[in-house]
């Protein structure tokens, strides 16, 4: 075969083999005999085989689930807590060098920020306050991911699992507290209702038409189901008259 159309080819491949494709969300560090040497931007780029090699970096928002933790609370009581937590790569090169997989050390940061912080709360406090929890959790791994080159945007309280017997007793509680607000309702409404009966009581007291009205309205709706005799056991004229 020609000599010269073998080298042409080898160029050709040489030439193909260190063509890269950067995407827009991407970030792609470049290391020449594995020395680090700049960091490619998105486009059309160009490596030499062999010598130069590329580590693409995500620098979207990414989600990392936080499997369920084991957790004993303040006040003694066992429970499985899982989250989410979503961050941003915000220095590729400092997300790449200074720790190795960085999304498995977020993880692993996480889980025992949630065990650190859930632990030290009670179960109340947990279940009320879970954005609470979920920021306290964020400072944590803040604190340990700031020389990553990483921004912790947020973290979550996905799920909060109990023991059976823990969730008939706050089951058994609630009902409780809602018989205890239905029985403080019904006195607050007979107590305003006898107080309004004593106000009208001590009107018609004060003035024998009103009395001889109320009568006159209770057979008048006696006297509606058409089905009733009315008798009167004493005169219209012993009904208390008004003084002079």
């Amino acid at each position: 075969m020609n000599p010269i159309l073998l080298f042409t080819i080898f160029i050709i491949v040489f030439i193909l083999s260190g063509i890269r494709i950067i995407y827009e969300y991407k970030r792609a560090l470049k290391f020449r005999f594995g020395k680090y040497i700049e960091t490619l931007q998105p486009g059309f780029r160009w490596i030499i085989p062999l010598i130069e090699t590329i580590q693409v970096v995500d620098i979207r928002v990414i989600t990392i689930n936080v499997v369920s933790q084991e957790v004993m609370t303040e006040d003694n009581v066992p429970c499985s807590i899982d989250g989410v937590v979503f961050f941003k790569v915000i220095d590729p090169e400092m997300a790449v060098l200074e720790v190795e997989e960085y999304s498995f050390a977020i993880t692993q940061l996480s889980q025992a920020a949630l065990r650190d912080v859930c632990g030290k709360v009670e179960l109340d406090t947990i279940l009320s306050k879970r954005e609470e929890m979920g920021n306290n959790i964020k400072k944590i791994v803040e604190v340990e991911t700031k020389d990553w080159g990483i921004d912790i945007i947020d973290v979550k309280i996905k799920d909060i699992q109990l023991p059976e017997n823990m969730k008939r007793m706050m089951a058994n509680q609630a009902e409780a507290e809602r018989s205890r607000r239905a029985r403080i309702i019904l006195a607050l409404a007979e107590e305003q209702a006898a107080g309004k009966l004593l106000e009208a009581g001590k009107l018609i007291d004060q003035s024998p038409s009103a009395i001889k009205l109320r009568l006159y309205q209770t057979l008048s709706n006696i006297a509606a189901e058409k089905n009733s005799t009315i008798l009167f056991p004493f005169p219209e004229e012993v009904l208390p008259k008004k003084s002079k």
